[in-house]
């Protein structure tokens, strides 16, 4: 039976759209669903200011009346402009295996792409950094974290027989915990403190309202990321979009800042319990009982690993030892909560200097993903 796409045009469309997944990795025990309603809100101009700089269309893939596909064409402007090229992404990208499929949901976007003036295709990226992004290339029987892409081993297969190749890597790594703080982490934090006037900060719920905290590490973000790879600088509503979306997922006692002498914020830690298994069990829905079981995982009832979602040094403070106040700060903490290990967000393969301080503990490097590409 034919292939044939459909664009979304409707919220019931988009309904099906966000749900495919469900469909396509029910068997699946590393799959983790996103957290529906934050799916929908991503995805409605209404609700997501990326809207505002990304010229953008979903599309379905059918044989007949069944879904057998998705994907989402983004022409992300702003970034455009900021790395001087013309450049369509396809991201939310799921299929069953079958090449037909695959290949009319890129061709959809590569005309997508080709009308807005395009003259690549990357991805899968979102609209920012802030979404999923990445191909899983390596570790498929390991369970995804909460803001990254699970997917099955055929969809790289697909993307390398349509003359995609390697743009970028991402690492992913499994960090085991000591038993105490690594003597070394301990004597570089003193030094550094002492040498630069730097000292830890714990970011309070009144920090957070009154004292802008989100925004300055929204700002400290647009500062040491705006040189990796496709970022996309962050206008401030949809800072404000991202803090009020993440905070109720944050527990800031697990959150660590670093300021100089005048307070002002050189370095953060972000990090939060793993809620995937959470995830699973309520398919993404938090309604009617969701947010039960997700507010006692992160608080009350946690699993024995976390996840590292973020860590950020001002430039000037690079290289210079910060990392090692955040972990003298944060690694009290996760052993009175009884975390085995954490998992990385995912890292750049060409950005050494995130994962130097890695080095310090015993580590696996257990998934890679990669955004695959070509010219239009």
């Amino acid at each position: 039976m034919e292939v044939t796409i459909r664009k979304v045009t409707d919220r019931r469309a988009l309904k099906k759209f966000v749900g495919f997944p469900e469909k396509l990795y029910k068997d699946s025990p590393y799959y983790v669903p996103k957290i529906f309603i934050d799916e929908m809100g991503t995805l409605s101009a209404e609700s997501n200011p990326a809207f505002k700089f990304c010229d953008t269309a979903f599309f379905l893939a059918y044989r007949g009346e069944e879904i057998v596909g998705r994907v989402a064409a983004i022409v992300n402007n702003r970034a455009n402009a900021q790395w001087n090229h013309l450049e369509v992404r396809y991201g939310w990208f799921d299929f069953i295996d079958d090449p037909e499929v695959s290949k009319a949901l890129i061709d959809t976007v590569m005309d997508f792409g080709r009308k807005h003036g395009m003259t690549s295709i990357a991805g899968p990226l979102g609209f920012t950094d802030f979404d999923a992004e990445g191909m899983l290339v390596e570790g498929y029987d390991q369970i995804c974290t909460m803001p990254l892409i699970y997917n099955y081993p055929y969809y790289p297969k697909h993307m390398e027989a349509m003359g995609f190749t390697k743009v970028v890597d991402w690492l992913e790594y499994k960090i085991y915990m000591p038993d105490r703080i690594p003597e070394k982490i301990s004597k570089i934090a003193e030094l550094v403190s002492e040498k630069y006037g730097l000292h830890v900060h714990k970011i309070t719920r009144w920090d957070v309202i009154h004292n802008n905290a989100g925004g300055k590490i929204f700002d400290l973000i647009n500062e040491t990321y705006c040189n990796l790879f496709d970022f996309t600088i962050l206008p401030q509503d949809l800072i404000k979009k991202y803090i009020n979306t993440y905070i109720i997922l944050v527990d800031l006692e697990m959150v660590s800042t670093v300021e100089d002498a005048e307070g002002n914020m050189v370095a953060f830690g972000i990090s939060m319990p793993s809620i995937v298994r959470v995830l699973q069990k309520c398919r993404g829905k938090l309604f009617p009982t969701g947010w039960f079981y997700l507010i006692r995982s992160m608080f009350f009832r946690r699993e024995e690993n976390l996840e590292l979602l973020l860590v950020s040094v001002k430039p000037e403070y690079q290289n210079k030892g910060v990392y090692a106040m955040l972990f003298n700060d944060l690694i009290p903490i996760y052993l009175k909560y009884g975390f085995k290990y954490a998992e990385t967000n995912a890292e750049l393969e060409s950005n050494l200097k995130i994962r130097g301080p890695w080095d310090y503990f015993e580590k696996d490097q257990h998934k890679r993903r990669r955004v695959y590409g070509k010219n239009l």
